[in-house]
């Protein structure tokens, strides 16, 4: 496998990072260079080698003044090779030879209208107006000999123009297009790169904040095998792991449920015949120890069946099975009677019981009566079960702009601190889940001097 990680890390965007950076620092003096060789091909062959070599005047000069001095047969055709010797060399040249006695002999290439005798006052002329002119001007006595007469080359002076500013100036505009159009060329290709990686994050980002049926994320399409490949293949690893925990906790969720309404179920038989057989114990003669202690058995017999009750209730409710019926009832009216049914309970054990319930405006509440039943007996055996230090129970009513509410409070030493009947908490969890069941609220004020809870339905308005 490690063989292949050089084609791995090719195909990285790391390497394609580095890629556009190393363009980045060259891709101006490439995209110079091969186009000034593209445009001196060019200028090649229309110019031939003449672009290529600039020469110094004052070397043509020199070797003019050499080769016309070492000319022996003064005839014109000796002297016409010279001229097209010289003109194969530059052939935008133009060359003559004036005689001693100013007459004009050979011509090559002489596009200007010369005189045929040539005065000394002309020659002046001609030498002053070619000095430091253009065309370059050359004139020497022929053999050295003044008595031969001169001859005269004259070239453009744009021959003896470097070669890149040659070029320059006749393509140098065609060379600042192509090298912007290369750059621009470069700048495209590199928005593409990131925006494609940004069209790729913002993809796996919306795959992340979608939700399946089943609440968890979907799966997406790996098409690139590069680091945001594999980050999306470890997105899609990390998704098949969360959907296989979610079915093997919904399957532990389903046992437990199971289980738990077997047990209430399997609970319920031997409690029976244990209250039976309590029932039966607490008709005989008993001593006061012996009727303490069948009390104690019968209160542990009825905590013990609001318990198998409870776990019963919270499996159904949580498993959606707990049959709901909503209708409307008078909600205050169902609360006193909730409270004369406690009330000999609370009586019994020593409670001081307040009670203050005023009709609210409207009184009629959409719940389920068995549900909201349930409620208050749970919070009814709170108070009993663990304020009863407090000997205190208070059922008032409450009324504000947004809401209605029945408020419960006890005496007790608050939810913070140990009871001796403290259980698991199932019996507030199924009130919990039938308040909001029904569309209504709860608050829970719990402190060292006691709790209140409230009860509430918020008003429509």
């Amino acid at each position: 496998m490690k063989m292949f990680r050089p084609f791995k890390f090719l195909r990285s965007l790391l390497a394609k990072y580095m890629l556009i950076i190393f363009l980045a620092i060259s891709i101006v003096q490439i995209a110079y260079f091969t186009l000034a060789i593209f445009v001196l091909e060019i200028a090649k062959k229309e110019h031939g080698d003449i672009v290529t070599k600039a020469e110094i005047t004052s070397e043509v000069e020199e070797k003019w003044h050499t080769e016309a001095k070492n000319i022996k047969n003064f005839t014109d055709e000796v002297v016409s090779q010279h001229f097209e010797k010289w003109q194969e060399r530059y052939p935008k040249a133009s060359m003559f030879w004036v005689g001693q006695d100013g007459t004009l002999l050979t011509t090559l290439n002489v596009m200007e209208q010369l005189p045929s005798k040539w005065t000394p006052a002309f020659t002046t002329k001609f030498i002053k107006e070619r000095y430091g002119g253009d065309p370059f001007t050359i004139i020497t006595f022929l053999g050295g000999d003044e008595s031969n007469g001169f001859i005269v080359i004259e070239i453009p002076r744009d021959v003896f123009t470097p070669p890149l500013k040659h070029i320059y100036e006749t393509y140098g505009t065609f060379l600042f297009i192509g090298v912007i159009a290369i750059i621009l060329f470069f700048i495209v290709v590199s928005f593409l790169f990131f925006k494609g990686i940004r069209k790729r994050l913002l993809h796996l980002q919306e795959a992340m904040e979608i939700r399946d049926v089943d609440g968890l994320p979907v799966e997406i399409d790996v098409k690139k095998m590069d680091e945001i490949g594999q980050l999306q293949q470890s997105f899609n690893k990390m998704v098949c792991e969360l959907r296989d925990s979610k079915n093997r906790e919904l399957k532990e969720e389903q046992l437990r449920r199971e289980l738990i309404a077997n047990l209430s179920h399997d609970l319920r038989t031997p409690l029976t015949k244990i209250r039976a057989q309590s029932y039966s114990i607490s008709k005989e003669e008993l001593t006061e120890e012996g009727q303490q202690a069948m009390k104690a058995m019968e209160t542990s017999i009825i905590s013990i069946d609001a318990l198998i009750e409870n776990l019963m209730s919270y499996t159904l409710l949580m498993a959606s099975k707990y049959k709901y019926e909503a209708k409307e009832i008078n909600v205050l009216r169902f609360v006193r009677e909730q409270m004369s049914t406690w009330y000999t309970v609370f009586e019994k054990e020593g409670f001081n019981i307040d009670i203050e319930l005023h009709s609210f405006e409207n009184n009629g509440w959409q719940v389920d009566p068995i549900w909201l039943g349930r409620i208050f007996d749970n919070l009814f055996q709170n108070v009993l079960r663990h304020a009863n230090s407090g000997k205190y129970i208070g059922v008032k009513t409450e009324s504000t702009e947004h809401y209605d509410a029945f408020i419960i409070r006890d005496c007790g030493n608050g939810m913070k601190n140990e009871s001796n009947a403290k259980g698991a908490g199932i019996g507030l969890s199924i009130v919990d889940i039938m308040v909001k069941g029904m569309s209504l609220d709860w608050d829970i004020c719990s402190s060292e001097s006691g709790t209140e809870i409230k009860i509430k339905r918020y008003k429509v308005k």
